[in-house]
């Protein structure tokens, strides 16, 4: 398991993702979801938990509602990258990267899964 981020790169113009549309993504995905809404800080103001195939993962918002923080394995955080670009306006650059900056790629609207993880191996 590792630590992905997705985030806007420049200025958001004032949106922010539908929270309860990423909610209801992520519950579409993962089963038993708990909602812990409590902001304990910048990078994590609303957290979702759920039991991935592989174990527990957790995702966190930022309290701009500009990108999420995902604890989780790389398939899942991938999945979950590119739910949150169709949730995002087209016109916005997004950015998915892991923790250690060890690969940093444009999140393109029309991403699949498939053209994410290569992308991540081609850097």
């Amino acid at each position: 398991m590792a630590t992905f981020m997705v985030f806007v790169e420049g200025e958001a113009g004032g949106w922010r993702v539908d929270r309860e549309a990423l909610t209801a993504a992520i519950r579409g995905r993962w089963a038993d979801v708990e909602i812990a809404p409590t902001h304990r800080s910048v990078a994590r103001s609303f957290c979702w938990s759920f039991e991935t195939q592989d174990g527990p993962g957790e995702v966190y918002l930022h309290e701009d509602g500009t990108g999420i923080y995902m604890d989780l394995w790389q398939d899942d955080a991938v999945r979950l990258a590119v739910v949150f670009r169709r949730l995002t306006p087209v016109g916005l650059d997004l950015v998915f990267c892991d923790e250690g900056y060890n690969f940093d790629v444009r999140l393109r609207s029309d991403a699949t899964d498939a053209e994410l993880i290569k992308m991540m191996s081609d850097v």
